[in-house]
């Protein structure tokens, strides 16, 4: 049995699925909501990769590429943030994030 197209993509939709679930499911942590981010853009890389593969052609790889950069720095971002906001106010709580409005 070899490994085609169709098991990449059901590993890719298993893995944005999680994302998902796990953005809506935990309101709560930051942290997690970022390490679900981080997850969803995994799935679209794998998914740039594998029809890359498939087709032949060398753009959906350097797509992955990008993402990963993008992926990188919003992770760097998104935790400088955080802990500056956690130097400030002494919490991480997502309802406390809605004080800084306005």
């Amino acid at each position: 049995m070899t490994i085609g197209l169709g098991h990449y993509l059901a590993v890719a939709a298993m893995l944005f699925t999680l994302g998902i679930l796990g953005i809506f499911l935990n309101r709560k942590n930051i942290i997690v909501i970022l390490m679900s981010i981080e997850l969803i853009l995994l799935a679209v890389n794998i998914n740039l990769v594998a029809f890359s593969t498939f087709l032949g052609d060398i753009v959906g790889q350097v797509f992955a590429l990008l993402v990963l950069t993008v992926a990188a720095a919003e992770a760097a971002i998104g935790l400088a943030v955080l802990v500056v906001y956690f130097r400030n106010r002494g919490s991480i709580a997502v309802e406390d994030v809605n004080l800084m409005k306005g």
